[in-house]
């Protein structure tokens, strides 16, 4: 668990011209890279490339070729789906589906990481400040079990984009009262003021534990 703390320029001039590049960062904190399927995608045309040059080349100089002909593989794809066991060529198919589909979802969705900004900061020039999710699910638990009145075990947080879920298993023979427990984590996120503002859903489980 950690969080990520960016000074700002105190300068009005300086910070104008800083303000771009503090953008810049917050994205990059808050959104995963894509460099590694972008080097994945290229590794794997590089090495289909290469291999297409090297079976060209041996078959210019009149060499056998180092897996198959050229011309020959061109005309097995041709020829498609004959010569091919159809459960072979469905699994073939599945596979190279599936790493489209892969490379497309890294292409369109935003790929957030799990984190959140903090806007207080930002309005009252403080420095920007970006908090994992897993430090903001621990500080909504412990507000979730006061409101309660639970163990820490009783009760599980799910920090999430924009949606917080909170399970609470009541000791058996005290009643908790779901909405107190609402009141209270959505005070918490309040003082908070995450970007984005998620919301907040309370769910008590029907079976309690025994208390100690």
């Amino acid at each position: 668990m950690s969080s990520s703390v960016e000074n700002r320029p105190q300068d009005t001039r300086h910070r104008k011209g800083q303000g771009p590049d503090m953008r810049r960062i917050l994205y990059r904190e808050t959104h995963s890279s894509r460099a590694a399927v972008a080097t994945a995608a290229a590794i794997l045309v590089m090495v289909l490339a290469a291999y297409g040059v090297l079976e060209a080349g041996v078959h210019a100089v009149g060499q056998p070729a180092w897996l198959i002909e050229p011309q020959v593989a061109a005309q097995r794809i041709v020829d498609l789906p004959a010569g091919m066991p159809s459960l072979l060529l469905a699994a073939i198919g599945a596979v190279l589906a599936m790493l489209g589909l892969i490379f497309l979802l890294n292409g369109i969705l935003p790929g957030r990481r799990a984190r959140h900004r903090l806007l207080g900061a930002e309005g009252e020039g403080l420095p920007a400040v970006v908090v994992d999710d897993e430090v903001i699910a621990s500080s909504l638990a412990r507000r979730a079990r006061l409101a309660a009145n639970v163990t820490p075990e009783q009760v599980m947080v799910v920090v999430s984009q924009r949606t917080v879920l909170v399970n609470v298993r009541p000791t058996s023979g005290v009643p908790v009262n779901q909405d107190v427990v609402l009141a209270a984590v959505r005070e918490e996120l309040d003082h908070m003021m995450l970007d984005p503002d998620p919301e907040v859903q309370v769910n008590v489980t029907s079976s309690g534990v025994i208390g100690a």
